[in-house]
């Protein structure tokens, strides 16, 4: 069996997992074939290492997986963090002012750096039911007092398409402003992106963008189909993303990943 490309990059809320968090057997079959084809796997998420590791280590990966929204490069078989990008704390609080100028106040929350890093949540700031653990937080200094890979922002009115749409235009020239899921917006360090973090990973691997296949679900995922040579949306996937893909699979209920591997393998 051959494959027309050497990089496998999935995406993994919404594209490898099921929406119960379950990577299915004909999926992992279909990525062990792959690699078994000379393919390489990496796991691309806006994910933090503290969020992602539990399910890498459940699915026995040992690769590289970039985390953060690309801010980390994390080695999953020696649970070592390679690199770790983070965000300027005074620019994005000074962000932060901006957009609350414009729209009112926020909630937040906030990821904060290394391979242990909490993420913090504060007043009002909704956090989606499930075994990933916050901690709250009252103070607000207590946001900004540790290093952060990012800020996460809700508003009580204006969905999450419009939010990111208002922040980019208010201080798109400060920080990088990403949609990456239902109630998830975050604030980046300018210019990182899930294709950052990517290229860095591939670099390692002695692979290129022209070798990668990528799948991906969310508008986050936009710059990583910009640089890899096809990029496959899942069915579920956002119209954003659908726009810009090479094509659109089945869902990730639907074994969307292994549709399009097992067609590669012939």
């Amino acid at each position: 069996m051959s494959l027309p490309y050497r990089l496998i990059a999935t995406d993994l809320d919404g594209t490898l997992l099921r929406d119960d968090d379950t990577v299915s057997q004909r999926t992992r079959d279909a990525l062990a074939a792959a690699t078994a084809a000379g393919a390489a796997h990496i796991i691309v998420t806006g994910r933090a290492v503290p969020w992602t590791r539990h399910i890498l280590d459940d699915l026995g990966y040992e690769g590289l997986a970039v985390c953060g929204q690309g801010a980390q490069v994390y080695h999953a078989g020696e649970h070592r963090l390679l690199t770790s990008l983070t965000l300027d704390r005074q620019l994005a609080s000074l962000a932060l002012s901006k957009i609350e100028a414009e729209v009112g106040p926020l909630a937040l929350a906030a990821s904060r750096d290394g391979l242990d890093g909490e993420v913090l949540v504060g007043p009002g700031y909704r956090v989606q039911e499930g075994p990933l653990p916050v901690v709250a937080y009252e103070d607000p200094a207590e946001l900004w007092s540790a290093p952060l890979n990012k800020v996460y922002i809700q508003h009580p009115e204006l969905d999450d398409d419009a939010l990111a749409r208002v922040a980019r235009a208010t201080v798109g020239s400060l920080v990088n402003v990403v949609m990456a899921g239902a109630g998830i917006v975050e604030m980046l360090p300018l210019g990182l992106s899930k294709a950052t973090g990517l290229s860095l990973a591939a670099r390692r691997l002695g692979l290129r963008a022209a070798d990668t296949i990528a799948f991906g679900d969310m508008p986050n995922d936009i710059p990583m189909f910009g640089w890899a040579a096809h990029g496959v949306a899942m069915a579920n996937a956002h119209e954003e993303l659908k726009a810009v893909a090479h094509e659109i699979t089945a869902s990730n209920e639907h074994d969307g990943i292994a549709v399009v591997l097992e067609r590669l393998l012939g």
